[in-house]
C-alpha cells in the first residue's frame, strides 16, 4: 500500500512522468510496486495451491 501511495504522490508532482513515460526516480518507485504486487500474487497463489 504504501509504494502504491508513494507512485501516485510522486505522479502527481513530477512534471517528466505520463502514461507512456516516467523519468528515473518514477520508474524506480513503480519498478518497486510491481516488484511488490508479483511478490503479492505468488505468495497468494501458494497459499491456495495453485501454481
Amino acid at each position: 500500500m504504501a509504494a502504491a501511495a508513494a507512485v501516485r504522490e510522486h505522479d502527481a508532482s513530477c512534471d517528466t512522468c505520463s502514461p507512456t513515460g516516467r523519468c528515473a526516480t518514477g520508474r524506480r518507485l513503480f519498478g518497486e510496486l510491481t516488484r511488490l504486487q508479483n511478490d503479492y500474487l505468488t505468495r497468494l497463489r501458494t497459499k491456495k495451491g495453485t501454481p
